[in-house]
């Protein structure tokens, strides 16, 4: 077992959104910025930007690595466009803010109307209804998943109702 893999997950944080040169096993030699780290295998994706604007992956198993050196510090901007690599298009297109504003307007609309909704995961950005229903950021029907199809049709109904009288007030 390398060094690389004997780190913990915590360990391997820190090397998150930061820019590095990652030597691995027959002298291969490995640069770009850390997206993930997998926690059982050690595996790094790296990101390259390229020239066109868009972004190259790459994974460096974890077993090769042998040494990781950070090269840039966590960049801002560079941050964003990791966050947004995955992210569904049509989320992009809010600001955090935005996003927060419409989760903020939803909630409190399901709760004015007796409907018992939480906040939940990690960042606080999913909806959970009745701890059946979570709806998903940027908060619209077909961002709501239940295994419950009943209570999944309503609740998109009445969302499909919200947006429509939001609509209106405009």
């Amino acid at each position: 077992m390398t060094e690389w893999q004997k780190k913990t997950p915590l360990e391997w944080l820190t090397y998150m959104n930061k820019e590095v040169t990652i030597l691995a096993a027959e002298k291969h030699k490995y640069q770009g910025w850390v997206l993930t780290v997998d926690p059982v295998s050690a595996n790094i994706l790296l990101v390259h930007p390229l020239e066109n604007g868009k972004m190259s992956i790459s994974a460096v198993l974890g077993h090769a690595v042998q040494e990781v050196e950070i090269v840039t510090e966590e960049d801002d901007e560079m941050k964003k466009k990791l966050a947004y690599l995955f992210m569904p298009e049509e989320r992009q297109r809010y600001s955090q803010e935005e996003l927060e504003r419409k989760k903020t307007s939803l909630k409190d609309w399901l709760e004015t109307n007796h409907i018992p909704v939480k906040e939940q995961g990690e960042s606080h950005t999913t909806l959970c209804v009745a701890g059946v229903l979570t709806i998903d950021p940027p908060y619209r029907p077909e961002d709501c998943s239940s295994s419950n199809e009943i209570i999944l049709s309503r609740v998109q109904g009445l969302i499909q109702g919200y947006l429509a009288l939001q609509q209106c007030q405009i």
